[in-house]
């Protein structure tokens, strides 16, 4: 599943199981977020039923939106069924100095059973 950006207002999405590339990268604040990330969702719904032995999910918002931040969850949630037959780890990058990105990745993180690997550039 590839999707391009739309400026500052939906991220790019590259989920690709054959190179084994999982990224969200960019703004998040679409006008309707539920129907934005449904393809998303149902994107790792299809592939929790046969993940790849690891997954390395990279969230690398610049900023996003509360109707966002819903969704984020509802990946987040079905990447706790893939870790139960993928070795999962999420990469949540943030800037060095955002530390509001920093802290929700935090708050993301004591959600969710999966390891979390904090990266800031």
């Amino acid at each position: 599943l590839v999707i391009q950006a739309e400026g500052d207002t939906t991220p790019a999405v590259v989920l690709d199981s054959s190179k084994n590339i999982f990224e969200i990268k960019g703004w998040s604040h679409p006008e309707d977020a539920i129907h934005f990330y449904g393809p998303v969702l149902a994107w790792l719904t299809e592939y929790e039923k046969s993940p790849n032995p690891q997954t390395e999910f990279h969230f690398n918002y610049d900023y996003y939106n509360t109707a966002s931040s819903k969704q984020i969850f509802r990946m987040i949630s079905l990447l706790e069924t893939v870790a139960a037959k993928s070795k999962t780890t999420i990469h949540w990058h943030y800037e060095k100095d955002d530390e509001d990105m920093l802290a929700a990745g935090e708050r993301f993180s004591k959600m969710s059973t999966i390891p979390f690997k904090f990266v800031s550039s």
